[in-house]
C-alpha cells in the first residue's frame, strides 16, 4: 500500500493522539502499513509469531504489538505495547482513512464518454467512475460498474453485472459474469459485547492474463493487498477473503473459499469446493483435493485430501481402513 490511490489520507498524527501516555515529544506518523511495507515515518503492527521472520527485519519506526512479541522487532522500532493488536490497527487506521470501514456508493459514476475510451468497447448501462484508465482494446459486458481510480488493462474482456472498486487489473484479463472485485472484507473485532468494523484500506491487484470465473468475490486488502499472480485461473464462486495473495499459474476449481491472509505459491491446484483456513503458507506445486479443508501449512510438491487435509497417501490408507 504505498500512495493509496482509492482512500483520501488524513493525518499526520502525533503518538500522543493515536495512544494516551505516549512519547511526550509527540512524534509525528504518516501512515500505517504493513511490516515489510513501512517505513521510518509509518506505524505498523504484529501479532502473530507465524510473522516474526519479516517482524524482525521491519523497517517501520513504530510497531503496535504484545508484551511476549516485543522481542522481535528491531531497536531501531519504538514498540507499543497493548492487550488487542488489532483493536488498536482498527482505531488507527479508521482516523487514517475515516470512509474505509464501510463501502460507501460511488457519486462520481457516469455513463463512460466514447471520446475518452475510444478503443474500449461497452456494453449497455455502464458505468464508470472518476479518473479510471481502461486500456485499448478492452471489452466491456452490460451493467457493469468500475468505480473512481480503478486500473484495467489492454486486451481485457469483463463480462456483464461485474463491480470493481479499489483495484489494478493487468492485461489480458478475462472477468466473467457477476463478478464482485475490491469490496470491504469480512473484518470485525469482537470488543465488550460489540464488533467494531475493521477498516479496508488495501487494494486488489489482478497480474496479467488471470481469469477469473462467473460470480466469483475477491475482497480487497485490510492494510495490505489482495493479489492474484500471472496466468492464474479461478473457476465460478471462487471466494478470496482479504489480504490472500495467489501465485502465478494456480487452477482453483468452483466454491473454493479462502480466509484471509493466506498465501498460494506457484503451479497449485485446488480441487472444488475446498476451505483454505486463514494465516496459511501453501507451497509450490501443491494439489489440494476436492472438498478439503486445509487447517495447516503444506509444504512443496505436496498432495493432500480429506478434512483435515492429509497427505494423499495417508487419506487413501484412511479409506481403507474404513472398510
Amino acid at each position: 500500500m504505498s500512495a493509496n490511490m482509492f482512500f483520501k489520507r488524513k493525518g499526520p498524527f502525533g503518538l500522543k493522539e493515536l495512544f494516551k501516555g505516549q512519547d511526550s515529544k509527540n512524534l509525528k506518523i504518516t501512515d500505517i502499513k504493513t511490516l515489510d511495507k513501512a517505513n521510518r515515518s509509518e506505524i505498523s503492527f504484529f501479532d502473530s509469531i507465524k510473522y516474526k521472520e519479516i517482524a524482525s527485519t521491519t523497517k517501520a519506526g513504530f510497531c503496535i504489538t504484545t508484551e511476549k512479541l516485543k522481542m522481535y522487532l528491531p531497536s531501531t522500532c519504538s514498540k507499543i505495547i497493548v492487550k488487542s493488536v488489532l483493536f488498536e490497527v482498527a482505531k488507527i487506521a479508521s482516523k487514517y482513512y475515516p470512509d474505509s470501514d464501510i463501502d460507501y456508493p460511488d457519486k462520481t459514476l457516469l455513463k463512460p464518454k466514447l471520446s475518452k475510451y475510444p478503443k474500449v468497447k461497452f456494453g449497455n448501462n455502464v458505468l464508470i467512475g472518476k479518473n479510471v484508465k481502461l486500456g485499448k482494446n478492452t471489452i466491456i459486458g452490460s451493467n457493469t460498474i468500475i468505480e473512481h481510480d480503478v486500473l484495467v488493462g489492454s486486451n481485457c474482456v469483463i463480462g456483464s453485472q461485474v463491480m470493481i472498486k479499489n483495484s489494478i487489473v493487468g492485461d489480458q484479463v478475462v472477468i466473467q459474469d457477476g463478478c464482485k472485485i475490491g469490496l470491504k472484507g469480512f473484518g470485525f473485532i469482537p470488543i465488550k459485547g460489540k464488533n467494531f468494523r475493521f477498516p479496508h484500506v488495501g487494494k486488489v491487484i489482478l497480474k496479467d492474463n488471470v481469469e477469473l470465473g462467473a460470480s466469483c468475490t475477491i475482497d480487497r486488502g485490510s492494510v495490505g493487498d489482495t493479489i492474484i499472480g500471472e496466468n492464474t485461473f479461478l473457476d465460478n464462486q471462487v471466494h478470496m477473503a482479504h489480504n490472500v495473495k495467489v501465485g502465478k499459474n494456480c487452477m482453483i476449481a468452483g466454491q473454493v473459499g479462502f480466509a484471509g491472509s493466506s498465501t498460494l505459491g506457484d503451479n497449485v491446484s485446488i480441487g472444488g469446493q475446498a476451505g483454505i483456513s486463514g494465516h496459511l503458507k501453501i507451497g509450490n506445486n501443491v494439489k489440494i483435493g476436492g472438498g478439503s479443508g486445509v487447517v495447516k501449512d503444506i509444504e512443496d510438491n505436496s498432495v493432500v485430501m480429506g478434512y483435515p487435509a492429509v497427505p494423499l497417501k495417508e487419506f487413501l490408507k484412511k479409506g481403507k481402513d474404513v472398510e
